[in-house]
């Protein structure tokens, strides 16, 4: 299991106005260009990303996306978990 205790809710609250960390951003907008249409069709894209945003569209990576779309999620909560 992770070392960093906190929740997921208190990840994004943290995160908040923080720049999400370069492999963080690699991450999403990996996961924007390949599941952009079928988990994030209702998120924009942002070019830089904070730390809360790049863990929001992890929820419906995880909730719409296939497996693998569901390790990019994980990827990305690992990077910004790291961050904080």
């Amino acid at each position: 299991m992770m070392d960093n205790p906190l929740t997921f809710d208190d990840l994004k609250d943290r995160g908040s106005g923080l720049p999400a960390p370069a492999n963080a951003v690699r991450l999403y907008r990996n996961a924007f260009d390949r599941f952009g249409t079928r988990a994030l069709w209702n998120w924009k894209r942002l070019d830089q990303p904070t730390i809360t945003q790049a863990l929001t569209i992890a929820e419906p990576l995880r909730v719409e996306g296939n497996l693998t779309a569901r390790r990019l999620a994980e990827q990305i909560e690992q990077a910004c978990r790291a961050a904080l």
